[in-house]
């Protein structure tokens, strides 16, 4: 299953003959190979790889002896991908190619403590006839004698976002290979300047 980490740059739109299509610039890598594991040392087979290189005054002192043994700078940001075992010492876009299926993980947007409508989309007490300061309210929220009391996981109001969500299925669009990006149809999780991890698809969007 390979592989790569980015930053998600912004979205735009590209022409692919008469259709114009929504996408989603990523700058991606390369990504230096910080560890690879095996089944026989680790018990299973990854790699580790790291994105974005950071001051050696800001990762604690095991980060440091960890990067220092792999022969690489310091990197912000440290992910392991299973069952890939890169041939080079670093990745980059040329893994992927235009047309392929990718899995996009990012953290998304937070939006603080949201109310019921807009949280879970429900559509809030009625409108007119009687409902006074409750328009947005959820309503009832338990039973009556029995059980007497709310269900875990009853959707309420609460924090909304900043939660890490994948997108399954998107395209590869374009690869350049010049500009380290990639080019993904469609929104990707997260906010312009977030981590992002791309990841080859081996699920169907739906």
């Amino acid at each position: 299953m390979k592989g790569i980490l980015g930053t998600k740059v912004g979205m735009t739109q590209v022409w692919s003959g008469d259709r114009l299509i929504p996408v989603t610039v990523v700058l991606a890598g390369p990504c230096p190979v910080v560890q690879r594991k095996t089944p026989e040392q680790d018990g299973y087979s990854a790699v580790q790889l790291g994105w974005v290189e950071q001051r050696e005054k800001l990762a604690n002192k095991p980060r440091l002896g960890h990067f220092k043994k792999a022969g690489v700078a310091p990197q912000r940001h440290l992910v392991e991908f299973r069952d890939y075992a890169p041939d080079d010492d670093s990745v980059t876009v040329e893994i992927f190619e235009p047309g392929e299926k990718v899995d996009v993980t990012g953290t998304s947007k937070g939006r603080g403590t949201a109310g019921v409508v807009k949280r879970w989309g429900f559509a809030g007490m009625p409108a007119t006839h009687g409902t006074k300061k409750k328009h947005r309210h959820p309503g009832s929220i338990g039973q009556r004698k029995f059980p007497g009391r709310v269900y875990k996981g009853k959707r309420m109001a609460g924090h909304y976002g900043a939660a890490a969500v994948t997108t399954v299925g998107l395209e590869v669009v374009d690869v350049r290979k010049d500009d380290n990006l990639l080019l993904i149809k469609g929104a990707l999780p997260g906010a312009n300047g977030s981590l992002v991890v791309v990841r080859q698809s081996n699920r169907r969007a739906g």
